[in-house]
């Protein structure tokens, strides 16, 4: 592991409303079939996967949500862990709809189908079976997956906010496909308290670094999706994969382990099927380096090409 000297250590804590969490997560999206869609393909591996998490490396913080199965994601989460440790807090998401198990593809051609549907029925029904699938009588974090264009936020987030003051929900949060603006933000947080921001974010993509820096002066959550990128960033054959072997770890570990010093209220959810590579990941809140070692680790870092997903166009057919 690499050791070098750093101002400080930074703090693995924050607090999701009046919920404490270890900044080290899970994001629990890749334990379903192809394409995030259906059952995982080996039940069992999962929840053992889930358990270690949990029970061995003293995670306290899970992303998933109702779209990724869709539902059998939070149903394994149930399976595994309930009845659910007292300090571990979950985080659901509602409100994007699926088509299949291709339509989140990024290859040659295609064209990602993210739609966002934000109907008040339709959240209400959604954090319904949420609760039912999880076994939860109150969802410590649940985020709106997308803003939907077709509706006006204040009823979105206004139905949220209703089944906040029922004892359904505990905290609300915003996902952001690929971001959330400080736009977005500003209009959220007028209607309804806001704990948390999930947006694309790593190493190689800091288009939400003003972001990252607002939420933290206002006492919100950072939860970056893509924490190691797509393709070439934590690749076996890129530059950031030679310099981290000359260090002594993963290239993995390295953008993990920057993601933890670039804010103290960034949440990490980094997803994986193998036990190996979960305990890969956490070791990374070990990871110390120089200061000009993180300067030589940017410098690579933002060479690297990066996907970012884009809306279909197709919300006004479906919203």
């Amino acid at each position: 592991m690499a050791t070098g000297t750093t101002a400080s250590s930074p703090s693995m804590n924050w607090k999701v409303g009046d919920r404490p969490v270890h900044r080290m997560g899970y994001g629990a999206m890749h334990l379903t079939g192809p394409g995030m869609w259906g059952p995982p393909e080996n039940p069992e591996a999962a929840k053992a996967l889930l358990r270690t998490a949990v029970h061995e490396l003293g995670v306290t913080f899970i992303d998933t949500a109702d779209s990724y199965g869709p539902a059998f994601n939070e149903q394994i989460i149930r399976e595994a862990l309930h009845p659910y440790p007292d300090n571990l807090v979950i985080c659901t998401k509602g409100g994007m709809l699926r088509s299949g198990p291709n339509d989140w593809g990024h290859g040659p051609g295609t064209k990602p189908y993210i739609v966002g549907l934000g109907r008040p029925a339709y959240l209400r029904q959604q954090v319904e079976l949420s609760l039912r699938n999880l076994g939860l009588d109150c969802i410590d974090l649940y985020q709106l997956h997308r803003i939907d264009p077709m509706v006006p936020l204040a009823d979105q987030l206004g139905e949220l906010a209703v089944l906040r003051e029922q004892g359904k929900i505990r905290h609300i949060g915003l996902s952001g496909q690929p971001g959330i603006t400080v736009e977005q933000l500003d209009a959220a947080s007028a209607i309804t308290d806001i704990h948390a921001v999930e947006s694309l974010y790593n190493i190689a993509d800091r288009e939400s670094d003003s972001m990252v820096d607002i939420t933290r002066d206002r006492g919100i959550a950072f939860i970056p999706w893509f924490p190691l990128g797509h393709g070439d960033l934590v690749g076996p054959r890129g530059e950031l994969a030679n310099a981290a072997a000359r260090l002594g770890v993963t290239s993995a570990q390295l953008c993990l382990a920057w993601l933890l010093r670039r804010s103290p209220n960034i949440l990490l959810i980094p997803g994986t099927t193998s036990v190996e590579h979960l305990r890969q990941n956490v070791a990374a809140q070990d990871v110390r380096m120089s200061e000009s070692e993180w300067d030589s680790i940017e410098a690579i870092s933002e060479k690297i090409a990066n996907w970012r997903p884009e809306p279909s166009g197709t919300e006004e057919s479906v919203a």
